[in-house]
């Protein structure tokens, strides 16, 4: 064991036996308004022993990681089964992206509240007519002296009821279309314009929202890159939230199908061979995954074109939401009946039923499969564009 990867591994556990032994495993996909005061004071612990930002450079806050130390940390992370992270849109997505594109005083400005998780962020991107179709978002902007100002709409907004900001991106040039006359705009969200409803998902949970901008407001100078620039800020950002910390995610999953290894040992059903025989094609291919996942990884970090020269952020996403989505199917089989029957007092559903219907949205958000393989195909294979349908 690496002096780093120790050095992780015995704070983890040191802290999470103690203190703070009860955050273990809060949060987590489909889980994500869970335990939230519990987490945020989680993750400002982290802050005060500098393990947040650990991927940053040195200069804005962060430890300067490499990229395999880097891994080190989101495994062991995720090993100890630490909560799942309430500032992932800020540390993973926009601090890179205001370190890559946004000016010294937004840098100033923003970082040092990401860095001690004083300030969360959410994102908007998604709309109801637009869907993971980026290109196509109709949300609008118009400069009125020293402000922006926004109307629209965003949905699937995670955490938004939590957050002090977001990150819109919006039409800025009027009669513009697709990719074209697009801005990034950093939007505070407690002002009289805006407004967040819960979306109540399958699962009981609302970690999802839609937004609503009408009037809202936002300063001139809280546009990340120039006006008509938002297309390369946004793919800039998604190309960061593909980054190292999927290694973590990975190892989650590692945890998930084990304990699911587990269940299936005590109920008896691994004693059927087909799905004994499926468990250890769930192994094999999450082995893969995690192999492909480092390799894309390398090329990103050294600087490849993580939407187009070829295609990493892209095939991992699809590959890791399928494995996911399938995960939750083999679940339910491991279950067998009593996946079907609804817990008491309260008729919830437990923690494997929760996994198959919230697994069902991992290949539509974040980029749905439709859209990631039209990214491969023009982008990577350089094949025409899809045609639209005609009414």
């Amino acid at each position: 064991m690496t002096d780093f990867r120790s050095e992780v591994r015995d704070w983890f556990e040191t802290e999470l036996s103690g203190d703070w032994s009860h955050v273990r495993g809060l949060g987590g996909p489909g889980r994500e308004d869970e335990g939230f005061e519990e987490r945020l004071a989680w993750s400002r612990h982290l802050a005060a022993h500098n393990w947040t930002c650990v991927g940053w450079p040195v200069e804005h806050g962060g430890r300067g990681l490499s990229l395999s130390d880097q891994v080190i940390f989101y495994e062991e992370y995720a090993r100890a089964g630490a909560p799942s992270s309430i500032n992932h849109f800020g540390e993973q997505l926009i601090g890179p992206t205001i370190i890559a594109f946004g000016s010294d005083e937004q840098k100033a400005r923003f970082l040092p509240r990401i860095r001690t998780v004083e300030e969360l962020w959410c994102q908007g991107y998604s709309e109801p007519g637009a869907g993971s179709d980026l290109a196509n978002v109709s949300t609008k902007a118009v400069r009125d002296g020293d402000e922006w100002v926004i109307d629209g709409q965003k949905i699937w907004t995670s955490l938004a009821q939590f957050a002090q900001w977001i990150f819109v991106v919006c039409r800025t040039t009027p009669g513009s279309a697709r990719h074209e006359g697009l801005s990034f705009l950093l939007v505070p969200m407690d002002q009289p314009g805006i407004e967040v409803r819960p979306i109540k998902q399958l699962t009981g949970n609302a970690e999802f929202n839609e937004v609503f901008f009408t009037g809202a407001r936002t300063s001139a100078d809280l546009i990340v890159g120039e006006p008509g620039d938002g297309w390369k800020v946004a793919m800039g950002l998604l190309g960061f939230e593909r980054g190292v910390s999927t290694l973590g995610q990975q190892v989650g999953f590692e945890r998930e199908l084990g304990e699911l290894i587990e269940l299936a040992k005590a109920n008896g059903t691994y004693d059927d061979p087909i799905l004994r025989d499926r468990l250890a094609q769930a192994k094999v291919e999450l082995e893969v995954m995690r192999v492909n996942a480092v390799r894309g990884l390398s090329g990103v970090l050294a600087g490849q074109d993580s939407s187009a020269g070829g295609g990493a952020a892209s095939i991992g996403k699809i590959v890791w939401a399928n494995w996911h989505k399938k995960l939750g199917d083999l679940a339910m089989a491991v279950l067998g009946a009593d996946g079907l029957t609804l817990g008491e007092p309260d008729s919830a559903v437990d923690h494997w039923q929760k996994l198959h219907l919230f697994t069902r949205a991992d290949t539509i958000y974040g980029g749905s499969d439709e859209v990631q393989r039209n990214i491969l195909a023009e982008r990577v294979l350089g094949l025409p564009r899809e045609p639209k349908g005609t009414s």
